[in-house]
This record gives C-alpha cells, sequence and structure tokens, in this order.
C-alpha cells in the first residue's frame, strides 16, 4: 500500500486510497484509532473497497503513523479539535465529493463530533466502531495496563515499525486519557445533531469499553441508526471478527446508498 502526503495548513498528513477516486463514486474516510495509523488497518480499506464499490481514504492524524509532528502535552480535547478543525481540511485536500465517516476507536469519536457538529452536505453516512461518547472505569483500567506493557515489555518496539515517534503517539494519547481531568470527556451532546445514517459496531468483549456506549447512541441520535455488538470480538471486530463485521459495514453502504440521488455503490 503505497501512502502519499497531503499539505493541509502548511502541514504534512499521511494519506493512502484504495478504489475509485472521489470523482467517480464515494469516499470511506477511515479515521484510526488512539494508537493506529493507516498500516494499522492491516487490508481492511482493501477489502472495503471491493465489498462496496466505493473508493476509500485513510489518512494518518499528526503525530501518528509519517505525519508531521504534533508536540506534546496534546489537549485534553484533542479529538473535538481533530473534528472540529482538522477534518473538514482534509476533505477539502483530499477532494472528497461525498463522504461516509467510519472510525475506529478515538476515531469513531472524531467522526461522531464532526457528524453532529460540521452539518457538512458532503456527509452521507456514519459508520462507528467501538467509539467512545463517555469514559468508563474499564476503559481507564485497561489503559493503565497498556501502560505499563509500553513501559516494560514489547509494545514500543512494535509502535516503532509503525509511527516516525512511537512516544509521541503513545503518550499523546495515553497520557490524555490517564489525565485525572479527562474523566469529564463526553460528547454525548453531540449526538442529538448526528443526521445521516449511522452504523456503531462494538466488539462483545471490548475491554475499552461497554454496550453502554451503543445505549447512549440508542438514546440520543435521532437519524436512522443501526448498532451492532458482534460476538467474540474486542476492540477491534474489524481484524477480530473480520467476515461479521465488514458484511455488516457492506450491507449498511448498500442499503445507504440506496436512497442517494449521486453516484451508488454497487454490492460485491
Amino acid at each position: 500500500m503505497p501512502s502519499d502526503f497531503l499539505d493541509v495548513s502548511g502541514r504534512r498528513i499521511e494519506t493512502a486510497w484504495w478504489g475509485p477516486p472521489p470523482t467517480a463514486a464515494p469516499t470511506l474516510v477511515l479515521l484510526h484509532e488512539g494508537l493506529g495509523c493507516i498500516e494499522l488497518w492491516r487490508d481492511v480499506p482493501a477489502l472495503l473497497a471491493e465489498a462496496t464499490g466505493c473508493g476509500v481514504f485513510a489518512y494518518a492524524r499528526l503525530g501518528y503513523g509519517q505525519s508531521d509532528p504534533k508536540p506534546l502535552p496534546w489537549p485534553l480535547s484533542y479529538m473535538q479539535d481533530e473534528a472540529r478543525d482538522v477534518v473538514p481540511r482534509i476533505l477539502d485536500a483530499a477532494d472528497i465529493r461525498d463522504a461516509i465517516l467510519l472510525g475506529h476507536s478515538d476515531g469513531g469519536s472524531i467522526a461522531a463530533v464532526y457528524a453532529g457538529e460540521a452539518r457538512d452536505p458532503r456527509l452521507r453516512a456514519l459508520i462507528m466502531i467501538a467509539a467512545h461518547f463517555f469514559v468508563e472505569e474499564q476503559n481507564i483500567a485497561s489503559i493503565r495496563q497498556i501502560r505499563e506493557e509500553y513501559a516494560q515489555g514489547e509494545l514500543r518496539g512494535r509502535l516503532a515499525k509503525y509511527h516516525r515517534d512511537p512516544d509521541m503517539a503513545f503518550h499523546g494519547w495515553c497520557d490524555s486519557w490517564l489525565h485525572p481531568d479527562f474523566r469529564a470527556f463526553d460528547i454525548t451532546a453531540s449526538l442529538p445533531g448526528i443526521a445521516v445514517p449511522t452504523l456503531a459496531l462494538q466488539g462483545a468483549d471490548d475491554p475499552y469499553g461497554s454496550a453502554a456506549q451503543l445505549r447512549v447512541l440508542q438514546q440520543n441520535v435521532r437519524a436512522p441508526l443501526q448498532t451492532l455488538l458482534i460476538p467474540a470480538a474486542r476492540h477491534a471486530p474489524h481484524l477480530e471478527a473480520k467476515r461479521p463485521t465488514l458484511d455488516a459495514i457492506a450491507q449498511f453502504v448498500a442499503s445507504t446508498m440506496a436512497r442517494w440521488r449521486r453516484p451508488q455503490c454497487p454490492t460485491a
């Protein structure tokens, strides 16, 4: 998967494309997790392009992958800031005309804020995998555990294969979540503003969040909403239970595209 770079407000952002360009089909825009990057989506982007007929576009946020640095410490509002200040510039720079945001974990939270606040006519649908809308104790406990693994185990070495500065990527995320003031993180006020069809997926055994995250969506999203708890999956069902996850996404995209007047994504 060859990557490229976009200039966004004078910063170099690593990007990659699969499938047709935005002039030919709608685009699934992938927003990665808190320790993710383009490569850590593995083969999922190619499979999504094949299953939906859509283009697939992924980028690495500042401080991740090969994108420009994002100096520490990060503001505790880093997810909301990304949604409000960076995502619209990315869509502009990539010339995306019809977007389906697909966010995993932190990326799902970013996508939710954007969908709930931006009123962007380019946004056609929203897909979230293991997104966080508020802080749960099990989430904090799991991040404390991974902090120990980073300090004492092999995690830093593994992340160094994917991030030009693994310490920046790790501590930007981890130190924010474990800051005492981060307990106040809550983006549920953005959810009633979501006005596009929405699909939310979560692993039944996710150590970072419970089914309460899906219930918050059910209580607050007024647009058409589908939620699915995926058995035998933890925090990354698109990798751990790939077939049911990708099938659910492809079916959702097909049903959503059927309502469009503009180019539709054929099913595989």
